[in-house]
């Protein structure tokens, strides 16, 4: 109906699914206001950014936080509530927030205030909300906004890459006094954990190993909420190794790429899908993995823990919650990990049913547990590989000014395999089981490719910025004694080059350095003949 700002550029493809994925596409009887998000894939070519640099951001921001260059993330609020001037009897609507920021949190709370004002007011609502919105600071990692909107003052902490895994978000110091006291969200993106994964506690290795090897997998839930909330706790399983496989946290039956991931005439994309209508146990039967929850209840006893059963039990009508695979995991079990959980389980439950206002969500204390488990569990099987990766950098003395610097040495599996005799997983976690199955299994996975590529950049980086260190501690005018007028001027083309790299990549070099080499480009040349200097200084 409305698409604000005005000059935001969608393609009528990308209309169409927003519209598709704003709505709940399986019967919901349920009346009132719900929340949920999906992530949609760009159609058309390569549009300018709402704000530029992200360049910068990226670089900054963690890995799990960049800014998506072909995706969009929607998040939605849907109100349903019953009317009789309606033709159908109810009025229902979705506001929906379009973003290439994986922002959950700061979304939905801005959201929730909106929304309700916005059915009402509708227009002229937004346009007051969008120009506030305008005069916001744009995301810099590491800092703590202020971001006013409708007689509210949201403060959020932008993570940043230099944050310690792990670390509970810095205390947010309020500065200025802010009258009224701003609503503090304690974090930008993350979710309660402990609750998206509660009926499938037993499992969360299953699930976390199932995630490291970029398997595909369906989650069947009763609604988008779930759905999107279950996506998403599932990617963030790796933190802080990045998910690079495709995710849908909310997908239907009309979606462009519906016929790709039906299509039984090739094995499924590695891909979790988010899906709520029934329809899809028929067609996505034949994926390897499948993952069936209940609408997540909140009081009683603890949520039924869902059983693994074999894929062939999946019945087109009534499916039963449960994870249908199968997978071995690779990993034993960590009982005392789950017994604990399972007990925090039964306290989180009792502390919902007596009510009373409580300081700390009793989920949140269960949330860390259980992320520091999967922190913990990630970086026992990513040490050994960034310890061996390392160890393919070339030395500091291999580096010398007038040579082009040496490779980085190729990553060999059967060499790193060797490695993990004396410094694999065992150092730093008590889990047994075939690590070195799981490592085999892990190098066919995008998560590897997307991991080794990342890396490999960072230490090209580095060595290009070690060079330009190395050609700065040199003695240029001795090495330019015995040298003919041709080498000279393939030298200053070199150099210019490597500088103009240097600033286009914002390599990790200080600005003194490169200061030096423009300096040294500039004697080079005055040394030269004139009709020489007169070519370089146009060139």
């Amino acid at each position: 109906q409305l698409v604000y700002p005005y000059d935001f550029r969608l393609t009528e493809k990308e209309k169409t699914s927003i519209c598709y994925l704003s709505f709940p596409d399986s019967y919901s009887g349920g009346l009132g206001d719900t929340q949920f998000s999906f992530r949609l894939r760009q159609s058309g070519g390569q549009r300018t950014a709402p704000f530029e640099d992200h360049g910068e951001y990226n670089r900054e921001a963690p890995l799990t936080l960049q800014r998506e260059a072909a995706h969009y993330f929607g998040y939605v609020y849907f109100r349903q509530v019953k009317d009789s001037s309606m033709k159908r009897g109810y009025f229902q609507k979705s506001l929906v927030l379009v973003s290439r920021l994986p922002y959950v949190n700061l979304f939905q709370s801005l959201l929730q205030l909106i929304a309700p004002e916005y059915f009402e007011k509708l227009e002229p609502c937004l346009e007051a909300v969008c120009n506030e919105i305008d005069q916001w600071p744009p995301p810099v990692p590491g800092q703590t906004l202020n971001l006013p909107v409708m007689g509210v003052v949201i403060q959020v902490r932008i993570p940043s890459r230099v944050d310690k895994p792990g670390s509970s978000p810095v205390k947010q110091f309020n500065q200025e006094n802010l009258l009224p006291a701003p609503l503090v969200l304690p974090t930008l993106h993350e979710l309660d954990l402990f609750r998206c994964f509660q009926p499938v506690l037993i499992h969360i290795q299953m699930l976390w190993e199932l995630m490291l090897l970029g398997e595909p997998l369906v989650v069947m839930a009763p609604s988008p909420t779930v759905s999107s909330e279950m996506v998403l706790a599932l990617t963030s399983c790796l933190a802080p190794l990045r998910f690079c496989c495709d995710y849908r946290p909310y997908f239907t039956i009309h979606d462009s790429e519906f016929k790709e991931y039906t299509t039984r005439t090739q094995a499924p994309p590695n891909i979790i899908v988010g899906v709520t209508n029934p329809f899809f146990i028929k067609t996505l039967q034949h994926w390897p993995h499948i993952l069936r929850v209940g609408e997540l209840r909140m009081s009683g006893d603890l949520p039924k823990q869902v059983k693994v059963k074999k894929p062939a039990k999946l019945k087109t009508l009534d499916t039963k919650p449960g994870i249908y695979t199968s997978y071995k995991t690779f990993l034993h079990k960590d009982k005392t990990l789950i017994k604990r959980l399972l007990k925090a389980s039964k306290h989180f439950l009792l502390s919902h049913t007596l009510g009373g206002i409580q300081r700390k969500r009793p989920s949140e204390v269960q949330s860390a547990l259980l992320r520091r488990h999967l922190l913990e569990l990630t970086q026992s099987f990513i040490i050994p590989l960034e310890h061996y990766i390392a160890s393919l950098m070339p030395l500091q003395r291999a580096i010398t000014p007038w040579k082009n610097p040496p490779q980085i040495r190729p990553f060999r599996q059967e060499d790193f395999m060797k490695t993990l005799e004396h410094a694999g997983p065992q150092l730093t976690c008590v889990l047994r089981g075939d690590w070195l199955g799981l490592y085999r299994r892990f190098f066919k996975s995008p998560n590897f490719d997307g991991w080794y590529r990342q890396r490999h950049k960072e230490m090209t980086q580095k060595l290009e910025a070690l060079h330009l260190e190395a050609i700065c501690e040199a003695d240029i005018v001795a090495w330019m004694k015995d040298k003919s007028e041709v080498e000279i001027v393939d030298l200053v083309l070199k150099l210019r080059e490597k500088l103009v790299r240097a600033r286009c990549q914002h390599l990790p070099v200080k600005e003194e350095t490169l200061q030096r080499v423009g300096l040294y480009i500039e004697t080079i040349i005055g040394s030269l003949p004139e009709d020489l200097q007169t070519v370089l200084h146009h060139h």
